[in-house]
């Protein structure tokens, strides 16, 4: 089994995230969004992909950090989860990069609560620390709406 893998990598409020290639569908500039109203928090609205209605989620606030500043546009991280297409909307995005899985270790305690029920372990990188993401768990709306607001 090989344990090299490759990650697209984006950041939100500062945080390195790198999410397993075979999970991103694509990357987007920002697209139009529809409110959807009653919606849980992080539910930043729907874009319409090609004919495909896609939920978008907003990873800053589904891990509990800070907004976005006022007229600062995200990007979209198309993400396929338990046969669901989902945007995550992140403030920048990088490079594809090749890792070692094995360098994976856990997440340090003083990780946020909710960023740390996404992430899967850190990896070293030069010049930064890669947070490995969970595809599956970050797009878990439900579980966030009910337990991550009491993590903090």
């Amino acid at each position: 089994m090989t344990t090299h893998r490759q990650f697209c990598t984006f950041w939100v409020d500062g945080l390195f995230f790198g999410l397993d290639v075979e999970y991103v569908q694509e990357v987007l500039r920002y697209q139009q969004m529809t409110v959807v109203p009653c919606a849980p928090e992080s539910v930043f609205g729907l874009i319409n992909l090609r004919g495909q209605i896609v939920t978008a989620l907003d990873l800053r606030c589904r891990l509990g950090l800070p907004p976005r500043e006022e007229g600062v546009l995200p990007m979209n991280v198309i993400v396929r989860s338990r046969g669901e297409v989902i945007s995550l909307l992140v403030d920048d995005i990088g490079e594809v990069i090749d890792a070692d899985i094995e360098q994976l270790q856990a997440a340090p305690a003083n990780l946020p609560g909710r960023v740390q029920d996404v992430v899967q372990g850190v990896m070293p990188m030069p010049g930064s620390i890669l947070l490995a993401l969970d595809a599956d768990r970050s797009v878990d709306v439900n579980h966030h709406e009910n337990m991550g607001a009491n993590r903090d």
